[in-house]
């Protein structure tokens, strides 16, 4: 115990009272003693000087310990009191505890008797001076939480953000009387907190133009913890940008709208008070800033309704304009009739300066149709090429499948050799909408603006729901068309690619496999594989990961047929999503030849394109252009159209499976039994099929 611990001792019999003093002074170095021979004299002492402690003996002429005690506790109850006696019985034990005595103690003979009475005097007087000072602490903390709440009412009487920030380090400097107070406000867009306010005698070492960054030591890592933490002892590269001028800080988070740092030249400069103190000036700084952006809020609101109110006076009109779009779309019969009513639409609003549409099957894509522009500024696009903006735009939005913005071409990045265009017709905002259908591309619309940042999110989804309709009405067009027309687009490719499933059977099986037919089951995939004879399914069960079953067909002398499940794979996503049609497929030494029919209405290139996409190791053999007469055409079609989805999967499996052929190939047991229905049941649909078909043919009058 470092300061000193006045005892007074009292006892009557002469000299005892300064050799009992002595010997406690000898076991503790911070004692002195005071020695009084009687309780009048003892009384005395303790009116006129600071006492710490009082050893008393209980015997003693005019006034025993006991009564002595009973004075001292009028008017001091926690003053350690220790009764030291020669006389022992449990009578004046008990009368001592009841008076209040803090420790009894015997007197005994030896030094022994002074080392335990030295330990219980340090200890009690520990014990209550720590007891005052938490009596003080709490005088002192209620005196500073009646000027927090003052600072509480300034904080919300404060108009601005700035003010509050300003308030709660001023209050933070006085009442916790710190070195230096500071306040950073976050800012989202930037990601970073920012210097706002500081105060307290070290605040001029404070960089007003300082930020903390993402990650960037304690401040951030309290901020965005929400948890207030203190640092004490702290290398002066860990404190808060102020050098060496603080040692310990403790950060308190404001919710999400910054942090208050306070500091101290300290080392250990807070204690639990202090951090109570700024753990409340944090809440009720929050709280002010709550207030201060609720109100800014109700501001913002009131603004925002009366943009809601005209954009929604606006998206009316869109939604009047999108509406006769589509009824014009709907009775259009080709694509160039459906991109030019779009674009003459649009064109012919006050809200749009000029709408076209680049056709993405070009490369690099060039407008395909256009309305309200003159052809001058069309031809500056396709003379740009890939240097023009539009095009840049174009590939963004096919990559991204969704609609993009360009708010302002005077500013944005790029748009440069556009800025004449731009003031010429009046436009500053372009809108670029894709136009898809199940994946397929079939252009972009583009539509210019007038005025800046002028697409709301309204707009932007009826402009996507338009692009969907749009793309869809260009596939069904395209598709009746390829229905009606005798033309087909076949090509032949190469696939060397160990990935594709047929590769990898002909290698298992090490001899030349053929696929007879596929029939699409919507989830899954039906393959008719034709293999040497015997056929071994365990050799296809190897493939188990990508084969959901394998079962035979038919099993003869040289050939054997089998029909194999499968859920998925890249090429036939490739083929379902162009609607092309794989004839024939042959594989053999893990090489396939693979020959598919195109609808005339898609490209090639963009087939084999995303073919090699899946199967690198893919080349193009051959193109040619097939010819079929127009009553087969339309026979396949009407077909399709008649017969339900079990008939005509009965249909094809009869027909690849060899049910046709004479000799007959397999049974249709056998093909039941693949399609896993009972011969039946199987038996039922092909003869409804078959039905079906005889009428086609021969009755004129079958719709």
């Amino acid at each position: 115990m470092t300061n000193p611990i006045t005892v007074l001792v009292v006892d009557n019999e002469p000299g005892f009272a300064e050799l009992a003093g002595e010997m406690l002074e000898r076991e503790h170095d911070s004692i002195v003693s005071v020695p009084a021979a009687s309780a009048d004299e003892a009384l005395e002492v303790f009116d006129n000087r600071e006492v710490d402690c009082i050893v008393s003996d209980y015997e003693m002429p005019e006034r025993n310990g006991i009564e002595l005690l009973e004075r001292v506790r009028s008017t001091d109850p926690e003053l350690p009191f220790i009764l030291f006696t020669g006389r022992g019985s449990e009578d004046v034990a008990s009368e001592a505890i009841a008076a209040g005595v803090t420790q009894y103690l015997q007197k005994g003979t030896g030094n022994e008797q002074y080392t335990l009475l030295a330990n219980q005097i340090t200890n009690a007087v520990s014990q209550y001076r720590t007891e005052i000072e938490l009596r003080e602490n709490k005088r002192r903390y209620e005196r500073t939480l009646a000027t927090l709440h003052e600072t509480t009412r300034n904080l919300m009487r404060a108009g601005t953000k700035r003010e509050i920030y300003q308030e709660a380090v001023e209050t933070a400097a006085k009442i916790l009387n710190v070195a230096v107070a500071v306040a950073y406000v976050f800012e989202p867009d930037e990601g970073v907190l920012e210097y706002v306010s500081a105060a307290g005698t070290g605040r001029e070492l404070v960089d007003s133009t300082s930020t903390v960054e993402r990650g960037d030591g304690h401040v951030w890592d309290a901020f965005s913890a929400g948890e207030s933490v203190y640092h004490g002892d702290l290398p002066s590269a860990d404190g808060i940008t102020m050098n060496s001028y603080c040692r310990s800080e403790l950060i308190e988070p404001l919710g999400s709208h910054g942090v208050l740092v306070v500091g101290t030249e300290d080392g250990d400069g807070f204690d639990e008070t202090m951090i109570e103190l700024v753990h409340i000036l944090g809440a009720n700084t929050e709280t002010a800033l709550d207030r201060a952006e609720r109100e800014e809020l109700v501001r913002e609101h009131d603004r925002t309704l009366a943009r809601q109110n005209e954009e929604l006076t606006r998206l009316n009109h869109i939604n009047e304009v999108i509406r006769e779009i589509n009824q014009g779309v709907t009775r259009a019969s080709t694509r160039a009739e459906i991109e030019r009513t779009v674009c003459e639409r649009l064109a012919d609003t006050e809200r749009y300066r000029f709408a076209w549409i680049a056709d993405s099957e070009s490369d690099p894509p060039v407008p395909a149709e256009w309305a309200g522009i003159e052809a001058v500024y069309i031809d500056r696009i396709r003379a740009d090429g890939e240097r023009a903006p539009e095009t840049v735009l174009v590939d963004e939005t096919l990559e991204r499948e969704g609609v993009r913005v360009v708010e302002n071409v005077l500013e944005a990045d790029g748009w440069d050799r556009r800025r004449t265009d731009a003031l010429t017709y009046g436009y500053q905002t372009v809108l670029a909408v894709p136009l898809v259908d199940d994946e397929r591309h079939y252009g972009v619309l583009l539509v210019h603006v007038s005025g800046v940042d002028s697409i709301g999110d309204g707009e932007r989804e009826v402009f996507a729901e338009l692009g969907e309709t749009i793309g869809h009405a260009i596939r069904m067009v395209e598709r009746t068309r390829a229905m009606l027309t005798d033309s087909r687009i076949e090509i032949e490719l190469e696939c060397h690619d160990s990935r594709l499933l047929f590769n990898r059977l002909s290698s298992t099986v090490g001899e030349r496999i053929t696929l007879e037919g596929l029939i699409d089951r919507g989830e899954t995939v039906v393959a008719i594989v034709g293999t040497p004879s015997p056929a071994e399914l365990a050799e296809f069960e190897d493939q188990r990961a990508s084969i959901d079953t394998a079962s035979v067909v038919s099993e003869g002398e040289s050939r054997s047929l089998l029909e194999v499940t499968i859920t998925s794979s890249p090429l036939l996503d490739v083929l379902r999503t162009y609607d092309v049609r794989l004839r024939a497929a042959t594989a053999d030494g893990g090489t396939s030849t693979l020959v598919l029919e195109l609808p005339q209405s898609v490209e090639a290139r963009s087939v084999i394109e995303a073919i090699e996409e899946a199967h690198p190791e893919t080349e193009l053999v051959a193109r040619r252009e097939t010819t079929s007469t127009q009553s087969v055409g339309r026979l396949d079609t009407r077909l399709e159209d008649l017969l339900t989805d079990k008939q005509f999967e009965a249909l094809q499996a009869a027909h690849y499976s060899g049910f046709f052929e004479w000799p007959r190939e397999t049974t249709g047991e056998n093909i039941a039994d693949a399609l896993e229905i009972s011969p039946p049941t199987y038996h039922y649909h092909l003869r409804a099929a078959e039905r079906t078909l005889v009428s086609l043919v021969f009755d004129a009058d079958t719709k």
